[in-house]
């Protein structure tokens, strides 16, 4: 007599490049000077805003402002503002955005 006679086997599926999830990762390193690595990922296709502030919530450089592929991303920071100069020691807040999702962490520049 036979019972449910069947094999199950598992395999790895292949990464599918686009099943990502959106996430922001803290930088690295933190605290930094006089650049910083920010990384990221996107589950979608679509318009990506990041942006760094300062502590009162004033915007000091856009990093990035375009349309971005699924998958993981990398963008350095270099400390500087939007006119150039270099900012100052402090805490600064880096606000990841898309149409549908928004992430905000912190970090610390150290002269």
């Amino acid at each position: 007599q036979r019972v449910n006679d069947f094999t199950t086997s598992v395999e790895p599926e292949e990464q599918d490049p686009v099943a990502v999830t959106f996430r922001l990762e803290q930088n690295y390193p933190n605290p930094f000077n006089p650049a910083t690595r920010i990384r990221y990922s996107l589950s979608n296709v679509g318009r990506v805003k990041l942006v760094i502030y300062d502590i009162l919530g004033r915007q000091v450089q856009i990093l990035q402002n375009q349309v971005m592929n699924a998958g993981s991303h990398e963008v350095i920071w270099n400390g500087t503002t939007a006119s150039g100069l270099m900012a100052s020691s402090g805490i600064y807040l880096y606000k990841l955005e898309t149409d549908d999702q928004t992430e905000i962490r912190k970090m610390v520049l150290l002269k």
